[in-house]
């Protein structure tokens, strides 16, 4: 079999640097790309010819369409995608601007189908393909202070689940990755971001909200290095899963959820079906 080309977003740190390492170990070659290309370069330098480094914001498509020829030229096409970049924006709903709202939305949503948009045709004409798109927990379950950010997520779930039935003639498989909490920056002062609006009324539920993700930064559970190796197990996979959770913690968030959707839809169902006309 030929030697595969990832190509991963966000791959300065966090997770997508571990996934880039434990790609780069088993032997395939990496595009590795984020905002600064010095600190890609001395991240991974040991890694020789099989890594390209490349500076790239998934907010400019002109960069993102010179990353991807610069992949295809160094290494005759693309077979992976990762699409990791992106950031927390944090903080009760209305805390946070209208402007962070578009900011967050550009980076999570329109940067990952910015990437999807430029290396779709490669694959279409490889007739083979796997993009893995980063969603969340958060992707499936909603959280107090994180309104927007998970409302970025629900929409990479809709998008890739939908782009999915699109693109499988093609030979292209779609992964949507939901992972818990997991042990990274994320959640770093330098990484997240947090409403700049102060409304009183929601002073102490949004100080309470702050405190409960602080406790969480560098004590998550997750372990980045064994995210990258699930995510090389299942790009192997004949049949590789639409949704791929990743944690013990998002396996039971998860559960919980679909399971108080499912009653929910059992409780009001008479309801429900009473709204379908006659003819």
């Amino acid at each position: 079999m030929t030697q595969k080309t990832w190509f991963i977003t966000g791959a300065t740190r966090g997770i997508g640097a571990a996934i880039a390492k434990v790609v780069l170990d088993s032997g395939a070659n990496v595009v590795v790309t984020g905002r600064s290309v010095e600190k890609l370069q001395t991240l991974f330098a040991s890694y020789g010819t099989r890594v390209l480094a490349l500076a790239l914001d998934v907010n400019d498509t002109t960069q993102i369409q010179a990353a991807v020829q610069a992949a295809t030229a160094q290494f005759g096409g693309i077979d992976v995608l990762v699409n990791n970049a992106g950031y927390g924006q944090l903080g009760l709903f209305e805390e946070i601007s209208a402007a962070e709202i578009n900011t967050q939305f550009n980076t999570n949503v329109f940067g990952s189908m910015n990437m999807v948009r430029a290396v779709l045709p490669i694959m279409r004409k490889q007739r083979r393909g796997h993009i893995f798109n980063l969603s969340s927990v958060g992707g499936i379950v909603g959280f107090s202070g994180a309104s927007v950010y998970c409302a970025s997520k629900f929409a990479i779930e809709g998008f890739s689940e939908s782009l999915a039935l699109e693109v499988a003639g093609f030979g292209i498989h779609i992964t949507i990755v939901e992972p818990g909490f997991f042990r990274t920056d994320f959640l770093d002062q330098n990484s997240v971001r947090y409403g700049e609006i102060a409304i009183a009324d929601y002073a102490e539920s949004s100080a309470a909200s702050r405190q409960t993700y602080d406790a969480y930064n560098h004590q998550q559970q997750g372990d980045p290095v064994k995210l990258g190796l699930a995510l090389l197990s299942l790009s192997a996979a004949p049949q590789p899963p639409l949704r791929f959770v990743a944690g013990s913690d998002a396996v039971g968030m998860i559960a919980g959820s679909l399971d108080r959707h499912a009653q929910e839809l059992q409780q009001w169902r008479v309801l429900s079906t009473s709204t379908d006309g006659t003819f």
